[in-house]
């Protein structure tokens, strides 16, 4: 199996995507006088892990990048609008930015799938990083790029918050396991817990302890570094790794005409902190993940580690059932389906 380093994957991406534009006449490049203030609202409130372990770090990155040219408000949920209408808010121009998951798992974007995670995809951040960006054979990032311009947006930031993983009051050794079983399940999870022979039930996050406690539903899939910030751990007995989706992730994106407001030098600035920030927040995250899943262990809950064969049999089947209903979401997704499956045969996982 073929890994990569960080080392290579920083000056790949550095050459592909980050080499600063040159000014078009001189003495035209640089930091304009004219502060920007923009206004944020992600699709979740700042006690999600996401708000201080993914966008707060990219908020203060930008802000240094660019000399204090660009500030940014961040507001919670619910201040300006729902959570689930923040990202077509912000291709509206009603806010100038979100961070959320897969475009609310892929409604208003197909493509943001490609950028959540696939199921049963790269085994962690570093490898994730290699197909999106790092390596030029893969690039899939430039198909989500392209569909978020297409929808008035740019797409800026990118964080891993690790294993999205089953958290249930049943124990699973097998995916067999899973047939049956009410999971609280949105989008791509969905299709995976279907492939799985469970039924995914649709729920608010907020919705997820009490349906849990009073037994609507058998668990739900999240983010491992978010089930303490819920105390999930306070329900279930059982997280089941690595997940449906080893290595989840969380993306920010920018007004396109905000975006385009900004000069040529601010825009670089922005775009040389992605990749920093990518292996910041995603490092952070995988704190959380180790601390979140010794919390559930303290509450005596009990982390079930799926033998190898058992998640090659999973991938196998993911990769057979779960990933062309993927494909099928959009032309880009198309592309980005048949890249992924170049990367994992890379990697030997295919």
């Amino acid at each position: 199996m073929r890994t990569y380093s960080s080392r290579l994957i920083a000056a790949l991406f550095a050459v592909s995507l980050l080499v600063p534009t040159l000014a078009t006449a001189k003495g035209e490049y640089g930091p304009p006088k004219k502060v920007t203030k923009w206004v944020f609202q992600p699709c979740f409130d700042s006690s999600d892990a996401g708000w201080g372990s993914g966008l707060v770090p990219w908020v203060k990155a930008v802000e240094k990048a660019t000399k204090g040219t660009v500030k940014i408000k961040l507001e919670p949920a619910g201040a300006i609008t729902a959570g689930s209408e923040a990202f077509s808010a912000t291709a509206a121009g009603m806010i100038d930015g979100y961070a959320g998951w897969a475009t609310v798992y892929g409604g208003d974007m197909p493509e943001g799938m490609l950028a959540f995670g696939m199921a049963m995809g790269a085994d962690n951040y570093r490898d994730a990083w290699v197909a999106m960006f790092g390596d030029p054979k893969y690039r899939i990032g430039d198909i989500i790029q392209k569909a978020a311009h297409e929808r008035n947006l740019h797409w800026a930031g990118w964080t891993s918050q690790g294993p999205n993983a089953a958290f249930t009051n049943y124990p699973v050794n097998k995916m067999e396991d899973f047939k049956g079983k009410k999971m609280r399940a949105g989008g791509p999870q969905a299709l995976f817990h279907e492939a799985m022979g469970g039924s995914p039930v649709s729920l608010n996050a907020g919705d997820i302890y009490t349906a849990i406690k009073l037994g609507t539903i058998d668990g739900t899939y999240f983010d491992t570094g978010g089930i303490d910030d819920m105390a999930f751990h306070e329900v279930v007995k059982y997280a089941i790794m690595p997940g449906w989706c080893p290595s989840q992730h969380q993306e920010i994106f920018i007004n396109l005409d905000q975006w385009n407001g900004l000069n040529q030098w601010q825009r670089d600035r922005i775009n040389e902190v992605f990749e920093s920030t990518y292996f910041e927040t995603s490092r952070l995250h995988a704190q959380g993940v180790n601390h979140a899943l010794e919390v559930l262990k303290e509450a005596g809950g009990e982390v079930i580690h799926l033998p190898e064969a058992e998640v090659k049999r999973i991938r196998e089947k993911s990769i057979k059932e779960v990933w062309p209903k993927v494909a099928k979401k959009s032309e880009g997704c198309a592309k980005g389906v048949a890249l992924w499956k170049e990367f994992m045969k890379d990697l030997g996982q295919m």
